[in-house]
């Protein structure tokens, strides 16, 4: 009889205790079923199905033109991977924002059709009463404050947020509302690691940062940024962990050249 280790499954509230046992949470994109079952058995904490497969997955500039349909089809491609990993999806652009009916019947579809297990949003204040809704319904949401990529066109700019006191006020308060509210964590993405530090003990539900600094209870990073898959996206807050692009193109030349010369496939590779 084999002896098959039960692996244990991650939830919203394995990521709560984490923070109250100081242990660090780590969080990484996937959008597709070959890199989510490299990536789950990494034994990555947390998987986002992140809207970033707008720019990394379709080439768009921006998050906003993603839909829900093709949230749907990355998250679903995601989580028929994962064993252990708690899978969060992003609601696109355009699922949430002004209308809390709309918001939860967005949540509702990434749940049913995905099999997922959370829903993020971004923004604060502005979008509490979504968040309510959607909680209500039972399902788990992750906050997003700092840099906000669905508001691209409203900041102007991907620089660092809440540098000056008004907005580093308000991110302040909206953390403690998406608490309020029920968030079971908030992504802190952008932001001075010094008032990232301050919301963080603030609060008792744990901070995610990305370009955050290192008090935030975990961190996330895109995948393909992380593998060096994209090429030339070097900001300071990204640690690259390889350089896939060169590989990859590398290989992609040796098998151009083999099969040029004739030389793939060979004696031991035919039938």
């Amino acid at each position: 009889m084999s002896v098959h280790k039960e692996v244990k499954r991650i939830t919203t509230n394995t990521i709560l205790e984490m923070k109250q046992k100081g242990e660090k949470i780590a969080m990484l994109t996937s959008y597709d079923y070959s890199m989510a079952t490299i990536v789950d058995e990494g034994g990555i904490d947390v998987i986002l199905v992140g809207d970033s497969a707008s720019n990394v997955m379709a080439g768009h500039e921006t998050t906003l033109p993603i839909t829900l349909d093709q949230m749907i089809y990355h998250a679903a491609s995601v989580v028929r991977a994962v064993k252990r990993a708690l899978v969060v999806v992003d609601l696109p652009f355009g699922s949430y924002q002004g209308n809390s009916k709309e918001a939860l019947n967005s949540a509702i579809r990434i749940m049913k059709e995905s099999g997922a297990h959370a829903v993020k949003l971004e923004g604060g204040l502005e979008i509490k009463e979504s968040v309510e809704r959607i909680i209500n319904a039972g399902i788990p949401v992750m906050g997003h404050l700092g840099l906000t990529p669905q508001s691209i066109y409203k900041f102007g700019t991907y620089t660092v947020r809440a540098k000056e006191e008004a907005e580093a006020a308000k991110l302040k308060s909206d953390i403690l509302v998406l608490q309020e509210a029920g968030c079971f964590s908030v992504v802190l993405e952008k932001i001075p690691a010094q008032l990232a530090l301050e919301v963080t003990k603030s609060v008792k539900i744990p901070t995610i940062g990305i370009g955050a600094g290192s008090n935030c209870d975990g961190q996330v990073l895109v995948i393909n940024d992380m593998i060096g898959l994209t090429k030339g996206f070097k900001p300071r807050f990204l640690r690259q962990y390889l350089n896939l692009f060169e590989e990859i193109n590398g290989a992609v030349q040796s098998y151009v050249k083999d099969v040029k010369a004739g030389d793939f496939p060979n004696e031991k590779e035919q039938y």
